[in-house]
C-alpha cells in the first residue's frame, strides 16, 4: 500500500500561547518519534500547499474569510471565541492546512499514492460557515471533500470523524447534503453540545448522518460494539467513493481534555476497519487528517499506530 504523508515546518508557526493544548509541540514530537520508526522512510512525502480562496469559499463564507485574515494580521489573540487563539501568521497557515489536503486529494486521485495522512495543524471540524470555534479556523476536511466533487468528480464521499468531540462544523456544513456521508463517534455531552443520536441529517440530507454518542469511560470493546453495529454496516449501505477521517486520537485514556477510555491500539482497530471498508467500496481511496489529540507522549504512538496500519499492503 503506497500511503502519502505531508508535514511541514510552517505549521509549527500557528502560535497559540503558553500552555494551550492545540501547540506546535504536537507536531514535532510526532514527527520525532516517526522518524525512529523502520517503516516511516517508506512513506511517499508530499510537499504541502496553499489553497486558493476560492477553495476555502466552498465551504466558508467570504465576510468570514475576510474578519479571520483582518483578526489574524492585525496581531488579535482571538478569532470569534476565547478557545480559538491565533497570531500573525495563523490565517496563512490555515490556508496551508486546508490546501495540504487538497494535495492530497490530487496524488490519491492520480494513482500517485493509495491513501494519505496529514500532519497539519491548525484542525478544523468545528470550524462552521462562518465561525470559528474549538481551535478551529477553517474546516480542512470539508474542503477537501468539496474538492474531490468540484474538481474529481467523486460523487459519494464519507467522511469518519472518532475525534473525541463532535465535530459540528462538518455535520452542519453537510447535513442537507446526502451525496457526503458525515460519521461521527465522540464524547456525549461533552463539547460543543451537539451530536445527539437524533441528529440524522435535514431535508434531502436526512439519513446520511450518524452519530454515535459515548458515554464518558466508554472503552475498545464499545468502540469496537458501536463500528460493527452501527458505523460500518452504514458505509456498507452508503457505499462510499472516497473515504475521509477525521482524524483526533483524543478518545485516548490518557488525554487530558476528555473522558474516553481508549488504548493505543484501539486507533489501529478502527484504521484496519475502515481500510476494509475503503478496498471493498472505493478501491483503497482514504485520506485521514490530523483533528485532536492532546496528550504529548501519546499522540504520536496514537498516529504512528494509524500511518502503519494505513501503509501496510494487506489490501493491496
Amino acid at each position: 500500500m503506497k500511503t502519502g504523508f505531508i508535514q511541514d515546518i510552517r505549521f509549527l508557526e500557528h502560535d497559540t500561547g503558553h500552555g494551550h493544548p492545540e501547540c506546535s509541540a504536537r507536531l514535532s514530537e510526532t514527527l520525532k518519534y516517526l522518524e525512529t520508526q523502520d517503516w516511516f522512510n517508506s512513506l511517499i512525502q508530499i510537499d504541502a500547499a496553499d489553497a486558493e480562496l476560492d477553495n476555502i469559499l466552498t465551504v466558508h463564507d467570504s465576510s468570514y474569510i475576510r474578519r479571520a485574515e483582518e483578526v489574524c494580521r492585525s496581531g488579535n489573540s482571538h478569532l470569534d471565541s476565547m478557545d480559538v487563539s491565533v497570531c500573525t501568521e495563523s490565517f496563512d497557515i490555515a490556508l496551508l492546512a486546508a490546501g495540504s489536503s487538497i494535495q492530497l486529494a490530487d496524488e490519491v486521485i492520480n494513482h500517485k499514492v493509495d491513501n494519505a495522512f496529514a500532519l497539519l495543524r491548525p484542525p478544523g471540524h468545528h470550524a462552521e460557515h462562518a465561525m470559528a470555534m474549538g481551535f478551529c479556523l477553517f474546516n480542512n476536511i470539508a474542503v477537501l471533500a468539496r474538492y474531490l466533487q468540484n474538481r474529481h468528480g467523486v460523487d459519494k464521499i464519507a467522511i469518519v470523524d472518532w475525534d473525541v468531540h463532535h465535530g459540528n462544523g462538518t455535520q452542519h456544513l453537510f447535513e442537507e447534503d446526502p451525496s457526503v456521508l458525515y460519521i461521527s463517534s465522540h464524547q456525549y455531552p461533552f463539547y460543543p453540545g451537539t451530536g445527539h443520536y437524533s441528529e440524522t441529517g435535514i431535508g434531502k440530507g436526512n439519513g446520511a448522518t450518524l452519530n454515535c454518542p459515548m458515554s464518558m469511560g466508554a472503552n475498545d470493546l464499545d468502540y469496537e460494539e458501536v463500528f460493527s453495529q452501527k458505523i460500518l454496516p452504514k458505509l456498507d449501505h452508503f457505499k462510499p467513493e472516497f473515504i475521509l477521517i477525521s482524524a483526533g486520537f483524543d478518545a485516548h485514556q490518557a488525554d487530558p481534555l476528555a473522558n474516553i477510555d481508549l488504548s493505543t491500539d484501539a486507533f489501529a482497530w478502527m484504521t484496519d476497519r475502515i481500510m476494509e471498508k475503503a478496498n471493498q467500496h472505493c478501491d483503497n481511496r482514504i485520506i485521514s487528517l490530523l483533528e485532536g489529540g492532546y496528550n504529548l507522549n501519546v499522540l504520536p504512538k496514537c498516529i504512528g499506530k494509524h500511518l502503519k496500519v494505513l501503509s501496510n499492503d494487506n489490501y493491496s
